[in-house]
Parts: C-alpha cells; sequence; structure tokens
C-alpha cells in the first residue's frame, strides 16, 4: 500500500492512529506535499479580514512566487528522478511518479483557490478606489491616454515574432509571458500565427486617469490586445491566448570546475533553457494555438494547467500601492538597542559591555551595518572576516567591506556561489570585492557556506580582541525587515577562536579541531543535536523534568525525527515550532503524543532557528541550554552545508532567548496553525478573554532583554504558559 493509499484509509479518524500502525515509511509525512501545505497557509493569510487588504494581496502574490519556485526547483528535480528510472524513494515511501501525482492534483486546487481569492480581493479593493479594469470598460480619455503610453513606453521594447517556416517559434525564458495570436490579413485573407512575449521590464499593470484618491490600473497584455493594429498593421485578430513558462531552474555545476565564477556564469546561461516544467495558459486558448505552444515546447497535457483568469497572479505585489499605506500594515520602525544609545552609537563599547542578542526585525538590522562600518573607519582594526549567502543588490555589508580593504585592512569574504537564485548577483559583488583588494574565496564545490558570521580583530592596547558575529538570517538589509532572525554579538575568546577555526576551514580546507563552543555542519552539528536529545531522554528516564523546545523553517532529516520519537516515548515533552516543512508526525499514541508542532505564518517571516533543553529542570529555566543556529533540520543543511550551532551561555541572552522569543512563539495564537496527525493543520481563533495574544505584536511592543540600557525599558510581561499554549 501507498502512502497515498494509507492516508485515504487510515487518516480518516487521526484518533485511531497508534505507533503500530505507521511504523516504516509512513512515521513521516511527505515533504513535498507539506510544503505545498505550507503555501495554501500563506494563501489563507490573503482571506484572513485580521490582515489589512493590500497585505492580503501580497500574501496571494507571495504564495505565486512560492508555487513558481517550487516547481522549477523540487518538481524539476522529481522529473529528472523519475526519467532516470533509478530506485529514489522518498522516506516516506513513494516513488518520484507517485510524488508527482500527488503533487499535481494539490498545485491544481491550489491555483484555482488564488483566483478565487483574488476574485475576492479584486471587489474588496474596488470598493477601496482601486480597481483593475479590462479594454470593454475603457473611456475615451483612456483611450487617448493609453495610446501615448503605448507609443511612447512600451512600443520601443516589444518584438513581435511571426511564425512560419522562415521563423520557428522562438525561445521562451523561465517566468516567459506571452500573448499567442491567430491574424488574418484583410486583403486577402492570409492567416498568421504569431507570439509577443510581454517584457518583464516594463510594469504589469498600467496606470490610467483617475479621480483623487482612486486608482484604476490595466493589464499589459489588455494594452497589447488593445494596439495589435499597430504592431500587425492590415492584420485582424481571428483568436488569441495568453501563456507563461516555467522552466527546471536547478543549477549543474562541474565538480573538477578550474574556475568556479566562469562555471557559475555557464551554468546560469542553462538555467534559462531548461526544460519546460510547467504551462500555464489562459482557458479557452484556441485549439490550433494551443496544440502549437506545446508541441513547441515538448510537454504533454499534465505539464498544462488552463487559467480561467489572471496570468501571473505573483506580479500582483505590483499593486501594493506606496499611496495607499491605509491599507497596509501600520509602519514599524525597528530599535535601536538602547545599550548602544547609551555608547553613542559606539557597537565596540556596547558589545565589550557584554554579549548582545538583537531580535530582528523588532530591533533594527542597522547594527549589523554599522558593526562592519565602524570596523572599516577604525584605525585600530586589522582585519574582517564575512560570510555572505545572500545579500542586496547595492549591499552596504559589501560596501563597508570595500571600504575597509581600500584602507589597506585585511579582508576575507567567503562568498557563496551556489545560493540559488542569488548566484549571478554574488557573482557581481565578488568581482566588486577584488577590485576593492579584498580577498575571495568562495568554499567548497560539495557543500554550500550557509553560515552567517562575521570577525573583527581590533588591537586593544597591546592585545588583539576579537568581535564577533553570529547570525541565523543572512547579511541582507532588506529581507531582514521582515524576517525574524537573532544576531549575537559577542568579544568572547572561545567564541572568536571558533570563528577563526571555521573561517580557515573555508578558506583552507583546514579541518576545525578543538572547538569550544561551537558545533558546525557537515561534521559534527547533527552529532551533537543527536547528542543532546538523547540526553534530555536520559533526564526523563530518571525521573527528572524532561522537556524540549525547537523553532525550525522546516523539520525533515529522518535520523533527527526518529530522536524526537524515541524521546517521545520515554516522556520528554517536546514542542515544536515548524514554520513550513514538517516530515514529523505528531500526537501518535506510543510513538509521539508528548510531541506537539505549529507553524506560526504572518506579518513577519518566521526565519530564526532556536533549540532549547530542560537539561533536567524543564522550560522555562535559568539552567536550560540554549542554543541558536543558521541550519534547518533538513539532510542538505546538515549533511551538505557549512552551518553553526551556536550555545548561548550569558544569562541575559538565555532569559532573551527562552523566556521571551521562544515562550511568545509557543504562546502565539493569533498566527499559529496546529498540526494534527493526519497532516492537516487547524488554526483555533478563539480567545476566552477575547484578546488572541500574537507574537509578533508582542514583539513589535516589548525591547529585546540583552538590548536594554540604563534608560531601563519596561519590564518584558509575562507570558503565561502551559501545555496546552505550548501546543498553540
Amino acid at each position: 500500500m501507498t502512502q497515498a493509499d494509507f492516508l485515504k484509509s487510515k487518516f480518516t479518524d487521526p484518533v485511531k492512529l497508534s505507533a503500530a500502525e505507521i511504523t516504516g515509511p509512513h512515521r513521516f509525512f511527505n515533504r513535498e506535499l507539506s510544503w505545498l501545505a505550507f503555501n495554501w497557509r500563506v494563501l489563507d493569510e490573503a482571506s484572513n479580514h485580521a490582515v489589512p487588504l493590500l497585505e492580503r494581496l501580497r500574501f496571494l502574490s507571495i504564495s505565486a512566487t512560492n508555487l513558481d519556485e517550487f516547481y522549477t526547483v523540487r518538481v524539476a528535480g522529481l522529473r529528472a528522478l523519475k526519467r532516470g528510472g533509478k530506485p529514489a524513494i522518498s522516506e516516506d515511501g513513494l516513488t518520484p511518479g507517485e510524488q508527482l501525482v500527488l503533487i499535481n492534483e494539490n498545485a491544481r486546487r491550489l491555483l484555482q483557490a488564488q483566483q478565487a481569492v483574488f476574485n475576492k480581493l479584486k471587489k474588496e479593493m474596488d470598493s477601496q478606489g482601486i480597481t483593475i479594469v479590462n479594454r470593454s470598460k475603457l473611456t475615451t480619455r483612456d483611450l487617448k491616454h493609453l495610446e501615448n503610453h503605448f507609443v511612447n513606453k512600451v512600443f520601443p521594447v516589444l518584438s513581435p515574432l511571426a511564425i512560419d517556416p522562415a521563423h520557428p517559434f522562438p525561445f521562451i525564458p523561465n517566468t516567459g509571458f506571452c500573448l499567442a495570436l491567430k491574424l488574418e490579413r484583410a486583403s486577402d485573407h492570409r492567416a498568421l500565427q504569431a507570439l509577443l512575449p510581454i517584457p518583464q521590464q516594463i510594469a504589469r499593470f498600467v496606470a490610467l486617469p483617475a479621480k483623487q484618491g482612486e486608482n484604476r490600473f490595466l493589464p499589459l497584455e489588455e494594452l497589447l490586445l488593445l494596439h495589435l493594429g499597430m504592431l500587425f498593421p492590415g492584420y485582424a485578430d481571428r483568436g488569441h491566448c495568453a501563456f507563461r513558462v516555467l522552466r527546471d531552474s536547478d543549477l549543474e555545476v562541474e565538480d573538477e570546475a578550474e574556475d568556479l565564477v566562469r562555471e557559475f556564469e555557464t551554468a546560469l546561461k542553462r538555467r534559462r533553457r531548461g526544460e519546460v516544467i510547467r504551462l500555464k495558459i489562459s482557458a479557452g486558448a484556441p485549439e490550433d494555438l494551443r496544440a502549437l505552444i506545446m508541441q513547441e515546447l515538448h510537454v504533454t497535457d499534465d505539464d498544462v494547467v488552463e487559467v480561467r483568469g489572471l496570468l501571473g497572479v505573483a506580479d500582483l505585489k505590483e499593486l501594493v500601492l506606496d499611496s495607499r499605506k491605509d491599507l497596509q500594515w501600520p509602519k514599524f520602525t525597528p530599535r535601536v538597542p538602547e545599550r548602544v544609545q547609551d555608547h553613542e552609537g559606539d557597537m565596540f563599547a556596547a558589545i565589550r559591555q557584554k554579549d548582545m542578542l538583537l531580535h530582528h526585525p523588532y530591533e533594527t538590522f542597522d547594527m549589523v551595518i554599522r558593526f562592519l562600518e565602524q570596523a572599516a573607519r577604525d584605525p585600530n582594526v586589522l582585519a574582517i572576516k564575512q560570510t555572505l549567502y545572500r545579500t542586496s543588490l547595492d549591499s552596504p555589508v559589501v560596501s563597508a567591506l570595500c571600504e575597509a580593504a581600500e584602507a589597506g585592512k585585511s579582508v576575507t569574504a567567503l562568498v557563496e556561489l551556489k545560493a540559488r537564485f542569488d548566484e549571478a548577483a554574488n557573482i557581481r559583488q565578488s568581482r566588486r570585492l577584488e577590485r576593492a583588494g579584498a580577498h575571495v574565496v568562495y568554499g567548497f564545490i560539495h557543500y554550500k557556506t550557509h553560515a552567517k558570521i562575521s570577525t573583527v580583530v581590533r588591537r586593544e592596547g597591546e592585545n588583539l580582541v576579537t568581535y564577533t558575529h553570529y547570525g541565523t538570517g543572512n547579511y541582507h538589509p532588506i529581507t531582514a525587515r521582515i524576517y525574524t532572525d537573532l544576531s549575537f554579538f559577542t568579544c568572547d575568546g572561545p567564541l572568536g577562536r571558533d570563528a577563526t577555526k571555521v573561517f580557515n576551514y573555508l578558506s583552507g580546507y583546514v579541518q576545525p579541531e578543538g572547538l569550544e563552543n561551537l558545533a558546525i555542519a557537515p561534521t559534527g552539528l547533527k552529532t551533537r543535536l543527536l547528542e543532546l536529545i538523547a540526553a534530555e531522554a536520559d533526564h526523563a528516564r530518571a525521573g527528572r523534568p524532561a522537556e524540549i523546545w525547537g523553532k525550525v523553517n522546516s523539520l525533515v532529516e529522518p535520523d533527527i525525527i526518529d530522536a524526537f520519537y524515541a524521546a517521545s516515548k520515554v516522556g520528554v515533552k517536546i514542542s515544536l515550532v515548524v514554520r513550513g516543512i514538517c516530515a514529523l508526525r505528531p500526537g501518535i499514541k506510543e510513538l509521539s503524543e508528548n510531541i506537539r508542532v505549529k507553524s506560526v505564518v504572518g506579518r513577519f517571516l518566521e526565519h530564526s532557528r532556536i533549540v532549547c533543553f530542560g537539561n533536567g529542570y524543564g522550560l522555562p529555566s535559568k539552567k536550560a541550554r540554549v542554543f541558536f543556529s543558521s541550519a534547518d533540520w533538513m539532510g542538505r543543511n546538515l549533511s551538505r552545508r557549512v552551518e553553526t550551532l551556536i550555545e548561548a551561555h550569558n544569562p541575559t541572552v538565555k532569559a532573551q532567548i527562552v523566556s521571551q522569543i521562544m515562550a511568545a512563539n509557543m504562546a502565539d495564537e493569533a498566527q499559529s496553525w496546529v498540526l494534527s496527525p493526519n497532516g492537516e493543520y487547524h488554526r483555533n481563533l478563539l480567545a476566552s478573554d477575547g484578546q488572541i495574544f500574537s507574537c509578533h505584536r508582542f514583539f513589535m511592543e516589548n525591547p529585546s532583554l540583552s538590548g536594554r540600557g540604563t534608560a531601563g525599558a519596561k519590564d518584558v510581561p509575562k507570558l503565561a504558559h502551559s501545555r496546552d499554549e505550548a501546543s498553540g
């Protein structure tokens, strides 16, 4: 029996599930279906009336972008496995072909749901003066405005393409969006088939004349259809459709590439030409056009999705208008930590006082940039080392490193070329750093460097002091505004030495030995996690309080899941916040009945990775062991990436993580979805006192403990915490 059959036969009544029924692969959820479940939760936010209207539109756009990336990477990989014909059974017992069938069914329903949500949002937007119109609703004034707009701002970049023996079907790149046309010449009724690629360099929605306080838009494809006569003079439209292409976007890099940068540039060009994974086409397309497109793109009916509505839902993010802040989240300004203010902005003085943990985006990421900018300009700073996985196009982090290198400081930058979809940007940044005089290294061919580390070596008197920053998120000032992450600053000697050893490992392949407070993947992080889980199980066997709190983006690694199952069986209480993919099946009698899992989805994207162990005292406790990490609990993170796991020893930092960050996540109801044994997520938005607790609201209103200064922030409110609240 496949898992699909098992799900249908057994999971109609989760109460009847037992450990005896889910031995073997059935003890895991399928990772691909779990990811789709996450994207359903994202889409649900687009229907959540507690969320402002244009933020709901943004959630709809995000769900579409997510699904596109899922197809170009994950589905493309499964198709390659299926084509290869080699046994490739997933941990939950499904072949690639079986997974593709289930994905296809689920994703088609998701696409239909996106269109239904869009239709509802469109009506609400219309009531708020934001209207999307079609050609039939245009006024004479609109037509005059659009003709001028088309001639001056659109026509010069269009490339109408005839399709005939002299003009073969053109290449359509990944995410390419086109109109397919059936035309007829008026003079002799000669037929012509043509394509009109819709340029991605132009806004998808064209602004129309509108009254004060109103906004009207026409989709770009409607503008093009309106002016076909200028593009194909003498021809009449006898039928048309729109279509959008998704291609395999995974990269293949030669293991023995002599020039890694050049190899990646070549691989990026191959990505554009990957095989078509999915073709979305407007419903009601003329049969001959549909057949031509399918034939030329080499797709089957299984690869084609007919869309009755808007193609390219991801483009709706354009309509989150700056002029309509009243329909968006109230403005939130990240805090500057009081301790930094106490030291008049001097990051080194603030860190010397004691370790400091910042919680982004609630505390501003500008402190990370300030740390590097001060290092670049400080004459006592001798050297800077920095990892770069993802960063912005005009990165202030890279600018600071370039300034330091140009000032004669020793600067080493580890640039990860394999950061998916950021490869080209990282190549540009690496060349910019090299021109400034920095040492640029690329780590390993077989491993991605996902660790977030920065070190600054500063001369203080007769000594050299290493200031270190460890993070859970990327050095990216744009995503830092919406991703929840931790930034840990310290001048602790052992942590500085550990960071230096990791950089030596990355630049010189020197295996790090004698790490004092750090575990790294791929060499020892997974082993450390398994040891810590086993130690908590030993506390349970000895009759001591035993508890684990964890927070990650994804939980897939089978050995970690089995370790949690084993701990649950002996009585360890485990509460997990897993934002996205979760392959662990909670709440199964005699297997995982002591495990609770929930997902938090809301205004900010949960991105920090944290794990706390009661250490024989339960949670929360001052004697707990507390860790934060760059790694999710997935095979790729623990075995094929360079990652870090740092233990917090400073009492204030520990209290901040356990009693503030984790306790608030456990108590959250407003954004929490609870995972059931059958794989479904349920939301409980009822509160006995009428007030639903939101961890995001709590963090916006209360400063982080370790950033407080002498001015004294208000005491952090106590969070009610019980076993039920820990489960969401």
